[in-house]
């Protein structure tokens, strides 16, 4: 008997951590599905606003410090 109890005890000590990390999951991904309307809007003005920064970057020069050197 008692080494059923501690079959048990170490079985439950060892599932408590997974069943955790399984329900903390779950609970983010359904906040972020529920966002309201204003933080959609937010969230497209700021990648539209970080995309626009993208295409202001000016090309870079292939530059060859050895150039000179061949």
């Amino acid at each position: 008997m008692r080494r059923l109890v501690l079959a048990i005890a170490a079985i439950a000590l060892l599932a408590a951590p997974a069943y955790g990390q399984a329900r903390g999951k779950g609970g983010r991904h359904s906040e972020n599905s529920q966002q309201s309307q204003e933080q959609k809007q937010k969230n497209a003005a700021a990648e539209k606003a970080y995309k626009d920064a993208l295409k202001r970057i000016p090309d870079q020069k292939n530059s060859d410090p050895w150039a000179n050197m061949r």
